[in-house]
């Protein structure tokens, strides 16, 4: 009697990995919307003759928003890092790299709160005060969430789950995700002011 051969093995399910690019995505899209607002409010003050948009005594610190574009790149090969150890089960390079990831991640959080510091401004003072606070807001909570995702990945690929390697690129997703909305905001918040 003949059998059939067996059936090949189903295909791994990649929830994690899609869920985070659905999220990564949204909040790639929620950023581009406050963003938009955020010219278009800039764009209608300037249209006025003798218009301003960034108050004349605000000054904007560009040493740290410069520092943390960098340790953005720093970021993206840490996450990849990760990866590649994660894929190799080299869990103490794994741990090392979502260590740097995290501790870059709050160098960004500590150098956007130095920015608002030295700006000085209230967030209601005016229109320009609160879309800046609005837009680098939703950056900060951004990256809290990368954080607390780091921390989780960390947990749950060190903690035994060696075989788990999605979460680890799902991570770097994630924070690559990040980088881009973080070079925007430099370019058009930071930057071109």
């Amino acid at each position: 009697m003949h059998a059939l051969p067996a059936a090949p093995p189903p295909a791994p399910r990649r929830q994690l990995f899609v869920g985070t690019a659905i999220a990564s995505a949204a909040a790639v899209t929620i950023f581009s919307g406050v963003l938009a607002v955020f010219l278009r409010f800039r764009q209608n003050a300037l249209s006025v003759p003798g218009g301003e948009w960034k108050p004349a005594d605000v000054v904007m610190p560009e040493v740290p928003t410069n520092i943390n574009l960098i340790a953005f790149l720093f970021v993206g090969i840490f996450a990849q890092w990760a990866v590649y150890a994660a894929r190799r089960r080299m869990r103490s390079q794994t741990a090392l790299a979502l260590g740097c990831v995290a501790l870059i991640g709050i160098a960004i959080v500590n150098g956007q709160a130095f920015v608002y510091r030295q700006m000085g401004m209230g967030i209601a003072d005016g229109t320009y005060q609160v879309m800046f606070y609005a837009i680098t807001g939703l950056f900060v909570a951004l990256t809290i969430a990368g954080i607390v995702f780091t921390i989780v990945t960390a947990f749950r690929y060190l903690g035994g789950r060696t075989s788990e390697q999605e979460i680890v690129s799902a991570h770097a997703m994630y924070w690559y995700a990040l980088s881009a909305i973080y070079c925007a905001l430099w370019f058009w918040v930071f930057v071109t002011k």
